[in-house]
């Protein structure tokens, strides 16, 4: 079978001889393909060009925005652990206040960080994200409950520990501290001969004379229950400090307070007088406890 070929002529310039070229049929078939499949595929590069350029920026907010998720979850990997330590340093300073007030650890204040468990170790917020980011999700939304339970008991023990030291302060606000008058001791507490009798009696007082008009102060926060002439005491006040606590002044000159007054350490309620069964101006004053008279000098600090 004889090839089939296509002639190429080239007429050169003016002057020159003409030039043909043979060309097989099977070539330009394939030149002519390679045409067709060239036309065919820029129409695809042009989209796909297109495409990367209309989606890079979309690909690239995304990317920014996969960071920053990352960077504030680390974040918050910090916080978590900075809570802890604040957690820690609030134990710390709940138990030096129950070692100054005597108070001692509630059932519930045993459980830090977990019931019962032991302090959880701190979350590695410097850790890379990209092969780690699942694993530390977890471990901080495991370890945010357990921040919250501590929280929670650690609110009740400290509102346990608030409500027993407002008790103490004003149990400690009741307790008569200081002296109730200026002057010196005339006479103590416990049996004596009486100056009137010449008989031994028991003295349920501390005397303290000095000069009529003075002040007498009231030792400790209470509220006034008696006001008024009380037999050989002359005129009297009696202040009730609750808790058990009460305290009488007798042999007054004059009282400076009603009955029902609410009165706190240091307020004036009487002038120093001798009223009453007495040898010379001073204030008997008494404390009672439970209804029992105690000795003074035991609650005076000054």
């Amino acid at each position: 079978m004889e090839r089939q070929q296509a002639t190429v002529i080239i007429i050169p310039e003016s002057g020159s001889s003409v030039r043909q070229f043979k060309l097989s049929r099977a070539f330009m078939a394939i030149v002519g393909c390679l045409v067709l499949l060239c036309v065919t595929a820029v129409p695809f590069f042009v989209y796909d060009y297109w495409k990367l350029k209309t989606t890079l920026p979309y690909r690239h907010a995304l990317e920014r925005e996969v960071a920053d998720q990352r960077a504030q979850i680390q974040s918050f990997a910090k916080k978590i652990n900075d809570l802890k330590s604040d957690i820690v340093a609030m134990r710390e300073f709940e138990e030096k206040i129950r070692n100054l007030a005597n108070v001692e650890e509630s059932v519930q204040g045993d459980a830090m960080l977990g019931v019962g468990g032991p302090t959880p170790e701190d979350l590695d917020a410097g850790i890379p994200l990209t092969e780690k980011h699942h694993s530390l999700v977890r471990e901080m939304h495991t370890q945010v409950e357990d921040l919250e339970e501590t929280l929670t008991i650690q609110k009740e023990t400290l509102g346990e520990l608030h409500e027993y030291l407002e008790v103490r302060q004003s149990m400690l606000a009741s307790t008569p501290t200081i002296r109730p008058t200026t002057g010196w001791r005339s006479s103590g507490f416990g049996y004596r001969t009486s100056p009137f009798t010449g008989r031994r009696e028991f003295h349920q007082g501390l005397d303290i004379a000095t000069r009529t008009g003075t002040i007498i102060v009231t030792p400790a926060d209470g509220t006034v229950t008696f006001v008024g002439s009380k037999g050989a005491l002359g005129k009297t006040v009696i202040v009730d400090h609750g808790y058990g606590m009460v305290t009488r002044y007798g042999h007054l000159k004059k009282s400076l307070v009603k009955r029902g007054t609410r009165v706190k350490r240091g307020d004036k309620i009487g002038l120093v007088g001798n009223t009453g069964r007495s040898t010379a101006p001073h204030l008997h004053y008494e404390v009672h406890l439970n209804g029992i008279p105690v000795n003074p000098t035991k609650y005076i600090l000054n």
